[in-house]
């Protein structure tokens, strides 16, 4: 099941894995896949150490880390391009109509208040960035791009848009490829254009940030817009079989996210894993109610009220995200289930057990050689 991308990258199979747990990236790589580090949750001194973590515990075997570069957000459009007063200026954008909105879902579900100590702060190095603005934003998301590059990865990946120019061509130099995730042939083709070696073709399925398009749909036109460069397959696929198909689109991997939410490496809090564990693929809900730009996740009270007649609307990324941190923070605290929810794609049906990331890796390979194993016999009797 070896691909040209495997022999690129020096890794058995081409099962990449997007996780924001060091842990699962870790086991994911040790395992023969990929595993590829979601840096956006982190302050650059704090990335820098999750990456030093995985360096000691990766085996040797690579690993990639994944940044979120938005080609369109309120603090571009501003004209912001600095960490300095980053925070301050993006508080300031945010009307107190839709504060007050926030305050008032969590109230009619019994949210208390944070604590006056919990400011949910973090210093970027060039003032305070406060909650909700980690990563999201050009200025603060070139930091993490530096201390990516500043270990031995394989892979740089990109949503939203691809790195910018300047962090490929220093991508390329130090012999890292560079993937970007696309919802449209057309965003694939810029990208390519841009110098990025391999596109991540992300269907509607998918979990997070994902366009309009069907995976089935999707990666075949994008495959045949920019051959030869490779393509990843990604939504709605968490086994053997729907890898199979993947490659049977053309694409030479498959990029997943949602199934390692639920295994045991995975630091997936214990309401959100109960409610990943029991949901069916129309338990989930493509909303801008987490970041501003449409995202799958589950759906909850919070998403419902950002629909429901009386809302303000959504704010444009990062400003709804800012939203949403403070007041995710307040649901953890109180443990509110109503309101407890995350990003997952609709493959969550088949999420039904916590199982251990090497197993889930041998399974996708075992039934992927089962399949394809299966239709070559169906062809050579037909």
């Amino acid at each position: 099941m070896k691909t040209e991308l495997c022999e690129t990258l020096g890794i058995e199979f081409p099962i990449f894995a997007f996780t924001h747990c060091r842990d699962v990236a870790a086991a994911v790589s040790r395992a023969g896949g990929l595993g590829v580090l979601g840096a956006l949750a982190f302050t650059p001194e704090q990335l820098e150490i999750e990456l030093s973590w995985i360096d000691e515990h990766c085996g040797g075997k690579p690993y990639g880390v994944d940044v979120v570069m938005p080609v369109k957000t309120a603090d571009r459009d501003a004209g912001i391009h600095e960490t300095r007063d980053l925070a301050k200026q993006l508080y300031g954008m945010i009307d107190q109509a839709h504060w007050d909105y926030a305050d008032k879902i969590l109230a009619d579900h019994g949210v208390p208040p944070l604590p006056d100590d919990d400011t949910g702060g973090a210093d970027m190095g060039g003032g305070l960035v406060g909650e909700g603005v980690l990563g999201w934003t050009e200025a603060s998301g070139s930091p993490l791009i530096d201390v990516a590059l500043g270990h031995d990865i394989a892979l740089l990946a990109s949503a939203l848009g691809p790195p910018p120019k300047e962090a490929i061509d220093r991508a390329h130099a130090q012999g890292v490829q560079v993937a970007a995730l696309i919802g449209r042939v057309e965003q694939a083709i810029r990208d390519v254009q841009q110098g990025v070696d391999i596109v991540i073709a992300q269907g509607y399925e998918a979990g997070g940030h994902t366009g309009e398009v069907a995976t089935m749909v999707l990666v075949p036109d994008v495959v045949d817009a920019i051959a030869p460069v490779p393509v990843l397959a990604a939504g709605g696929i968490g086994s053997g079989r729907q890898m199979a198909a993947a490659m049977a689109l053309g694409a030479q991997g498959v990029w997943t996210g949602s199934i390692w939410l639920t295994t045991t490496e995975s630091n997936t809090g214990d309401i959100a894993m109960e409610k990943l564990l029991q949901a069916r693929s129309s338990d989930t809900v493509r909303s801008r109610a987490l970041t501003g730009k449409p995202a799958r996740q589950l759906r909850t009270a919070w998403t419902e009220a950002w629909e429901a007649p009386g809302s303000p609307g959504t704010l444009p990324m990062p400003l709804q995200f800012i939203l949403n941190s403070k007041a995710m923070r307040r649901i953890q605290r109180s443990a509110n289930r109503e309101l407890t929810g995350m990003p997952v794609g609709q493959i969550v049906s088949r999420m039904n057990e916590v199982r251990p990331v090497k197993d889930v890796v041998y399974d996708m390979v075992e039934e992927y050689i089962e399949t394809m194993t299966r239709l070559s016999a169906g062809l050579q009797t037909s």
